[in-house]
């Protein structure tokens, strides 16, 4: 829909005049302004707007991102309704963000962007040369990174430290002979979700398991599943073809797990009913098994965690972590300003002290940190998703974990299962709470 008079009139008064002046092109003060020189609303998000020209941007990186991946694209129709959808759940999350205070800083996408090519095993100058040379604008993938790294903020401020396990719950896991046996499981899998409104009337019900039911066939004749997943879907996932990626059992709800115990790799499941639609998977790979008693070194450390937030900056955290490391160095109790400064509440209270931890129970910077340093030494600011760290590593030892680690693996798997779980309803939540309207174009 252009933004003529009478779209201008109804957007008034839920946009700023600001967001309404950025969307007519440059023209003469008072001059009338045609049809062609004004960008298109493609959907009103709250008391912001995506326009036309954002979203071709998105679909047409999505295109080649798919491309790259080997990822059959749906219709244009169908994959442009799925990127709309996709940016008003972003734009929905970064208001948030940017209402709670979180800032993300060029330091901080410079470190994402450190990391990702790390993983590549490049640097990260050559990984923005080769996005270049795959048709991938690097501004718009900084853009990108930027963007996550805050909703990442968000979800961990609002679901992940909120989300509590139980030593009974960890006990009650590991009596289990079943979950014993598949502690150490993962599964590669897929997944297209139908989601159903909450208080459905039975009629829209049965509306949804016939398109779950319908989807199947198409797959059971040979269709492709990513395409149907990008098309149909409604999981988060939707766009990466619904690929989840590896999983551990017990991140996984047990609906799915009764299924995938008897399917074989490159199998599709029968429609699943969930308590909030119907799933369909599709496993890829299994991998996995019952681990052995085994000695790890475990590092016995502490530390002070600073979030940057609006009212302090990355770089005033930085500089506020090295003056306590110098206070520390000068004789002052590492304990005694962790319980003053540290903004890990469970930890603080214990004056810093995160206990003996075992290869991979903490996220990779904070790891790699944490192991370069010889026990009473302290390190410099280290960045991670979580905030800013200031590391105390207090010894090491030779540990045999195999019951320990079965008990991490199960409070990290329960965790992230409840987690999942969580985050799926607060988006549908957030959702909606959110004012959305859709501009058909004329």
């Amino acid at each position: 829909m252009p933004v003529h008079a009478a779209a201008s009139r109804s957007l008034r008064h839920r946009l700023p005049a600001a967001a309404l002046l950025l969307l007519v092109a440059a023209a003469p003060l008072g001059a009338a302004v045609p049809v062609d020189d004004v960008d298109r609303i493609a959907a009103v998000v709250n008391d912001e707007v995506i326009t036309e020209t954002e979203l071709s941007m998105r679909l047409a990186e999505t295109k080649k991102q798919l491309a790259l991946e080997k990822i059959k694209a749906p219709t244009d129709a169908i994959l442009k309704r799925q990127v709309l959808e996709r940016m008003i759940m972003e734009r929905v999350q970064l208001q948030l963000a940017a209402k709670s205070g979180i800032r993300v800083g060029d330091e901080d996408v410079e470190q994402a962007l450190r990391n990702i090519a790390r993983r590549d095993k490049t640097t990260p100058e050559n990984f923005i040369k080769t996005l270049a040379r795959r048709g991938l604008d690097p501004a718009a993938f900084r853009n990108q990174v930027h963007d996550q790294l805050a909703i990442q903020q968000l979800v961990e401020r609002e679901i992940n430290n909120r989300v509590t396990v139980t030593e009974a719950e960890i006990t009650g896991f590991l009596e289990d002979q079943e979950n014993r046996a598949r502690v150490s499981l993962e599964y590669n899998i897929a997944h297209i979700f139908i989601a159903i409104p909450e208080s459905a009337a039975p009629e829209t019900i049965q509306a949804s398991k016939q398109r779950a039911d319908d989807i199947l066939r198409q797959l059971r004749q040979g269709g492709d599943f990513g395409q149907a997943a990008i098309s149909h879907s409604t999981g988060a996932e939707a766009l990466k073809g619904g690929g989840l990626g590896w999983k551990k059992a017990g991140q996984l709800p047990e609906l799915f797990l009764a299924a995938l115990g008897k399917m074989r790799k490159g199998e599709v499941s029968d429609v699943l009913r969930g308590p909030n639609g119907f799933h369909i998977i599709k496993l890829n790979d299994k991998r996995g098994e019952m681990a052995a008693a085994a000695a790890v070194t475990q590092t016995h450390a502490r530390h002070i965690l600073l979030r940057p937030s609006e009212i302090l900056g990355a770089e005033e955290a930085r500089k506020k972590l090295l003056q306590l490391r110098g206070r520390i160095e000068n004789g002052e109790d590492f304990a005694a300003l962790a319980r003053a400064h540290s903004e890990d509440t469970a930890s603080a209270a214990e004056g810093g002290d995160l206990g003996w931890i075992s290869p991979g129970q903490t996220v990779p910077d904070f790891e790699k940190a944490m192991s370069a340093l010889k026990p009473g030494q302290l390190s410099a600011p280290v960045p991670t998703s979580f905030g800013l760290h200031l590391i105390q590593v207090l010894g090491r030892r030779s540990q045999d974990i195999s019951q320990e680690r079965n008990r991490a693996a199960a409070r990290g798997q329960i965790h992230a299962r409840k987690a999942d779980e969580r985050y799926e309803q607060w988006l549908r939540q957030l959702r909606d709470e959110a004012y959305v309207e859709y501009m058909e174009n004329e």
